[in-house]
């Protein structure tokens, strides 16, 4: 299992992006879907409203995160429902890494393997940003994160000396469409789009939806 989960750790050919700011969090990703070298969709939209306060961008297999996502969005609906309170960010992404953890380890000929961005805002205003590996490990994001993404060196190295603490979610936003461009220009699993979401106390806002056109001189 060890050795399948290598196997696929920056191979997903995805470029994901989380910024913390001190007014909310971002989540970016580019558009392209590949089945090995093959370009198989230019307009697929990596990140995903789970509900009307949690955002999610994945990297795996296609088959897989749609499952996880249906899936995670049931699972918080049914808690609500039943202890008639909103599950916090935290507990959705626990609940996530635990169905990270629990799918990659039932025997199975094809495991499950999905790297997630989770992000929202509670109750009380707070967002958040939580990042979970392919194994099921989960992290809260301090500042920024690229998941196992295959554009991660390129998104991280940049960031690394270009993100400043308590920037505003619109900065955040120009910092991550910066991130994305520089992963498109050398990850060929990224690249044709880029979306960027904000999530804050006002809610979720697809603030970017941007096509790459190549240009020919």
């Amino acid at each position: 299992m060890n050795e399948e989960i290598s196997k696929t750790i920056l191979k997903s050919n995805t470029s994901l992006v989380g910024i913390v700011c001190k007014d909310g969090v971002v989540l970016g990703a580019d558009r392209r879907s590949t089945a090995g070298s093959i370009v198989m969709d230019k307009n697929s939209l990596k990140i995903n409203k789970i509900n009307d306060y949690i955002a999610a961008a994945y990297t795996g297999g296609v088959a897989d995160l749609q499952l996880t996502h249906k899936i995670l969005a049931a699972e918080l609906r049914l808690k609500e429902l039943k202890t008639k309170s909103r599950p916090s960010i935290k507990e959705a992404a626990h609940l996530l890494a635990m169905m990270t953890y629990r799918n990659i380890r039932n025997p199975t000929m094809i495991p499950n393997i999905v790297g997630t961005l989770i992000a929202g805002v509670d109750e009380n205003g707070k967002s958040a940003i939580f990042t979970i590996e392919p194994a099921g490990g989960i992290k809260e994001v301090a500042d920024f994160d690229a998941n196992f993404s295959s554009g991660m060196p390129y998104i991280l190295g940049l960031l690394e000396r270009t993100y400043k603490k308590d920037l505003t979610v619109k900065e955040g936003v120009e910092l991550a469409k910066e991130a994305l461009k520089s992963s498109t220009q050398r990850d060929s699993g990224s690249g044709n789009g880029i979306d960027v979401f904000t999530i804050t106390k006002e809610g979720i806002k697809h603030a970017v939806s941007e096509e790459i056109v190549a240009q020919y001189k």
